[in-house]
């Protein structure tokens, strides 16, 4: 361990990270928030934070903190209309009602979550796009640590 003060590193590739985060909708409703449990820590470039929410990370250092607005293309992505799907209502075992969060089984026969967003007498529409597609969300973070990340 080298006696640097841990404050010199900043957020770039390669770095570990451990921060506070709040994501916002853009009418300020909360939709994600570690404020009330342990803060978040992960690798950037992992893949656990969508490219849009590291990007206006970088640079950042422990102690500092930053509101970023990021846009659906850099979140989510937009809402794909391709990606509502009308299904037989006789393929649900259950009553189902729009607003309900099913899984699914994908082609490679892993899980894919589905909004029912629509029932009618014989059909079910099922959208699978991500909940929070097409919104334009605020990342409030507040840098706790910044570091190298180790390899395991």
């Amino acid at each position: 361990m080298s006696g640097e003060p841990q404050g010199d590193y900043r957020i770039d590739d390669g770095m570990e990270v451990t921060l506070h985060f709040t994501v916002k909708l853009e009418d300020g409703e909360v939709v994600d928030s570690t404020r009330d449990k342990q803060p978040a820590t992960f690798q950037l470039g992992d893949g656990n934070l969508p490219p849009g929410f590291e990007a206006p990370m970088k640079g950042m250092s422990a102690g500092e903190q930053g509101a970023f607005d990021i846009s659906p293309e850099h979140a989510f992505g937009q809402h794909n209309p391709q990606n509502v799907q009308r299904l037989s209502k006789d393929a649900f075992e259950e009553a189902v009602e729009p607003g309900m969060v099913m899984s699914f089984s994908d082609p490679a026969g892993g899980e894919l979550p589905g909004v029912i967003a629509s029932v009618d007498e014989r059909h079910v529409e099922v959208d699978f796009n991500h909940p929070l597609a097409g919104r334009t969300l605020t990342f409030e973070v507040e840098i706790i640590e910044v570091k190298p990340a180790t390899t395991h």
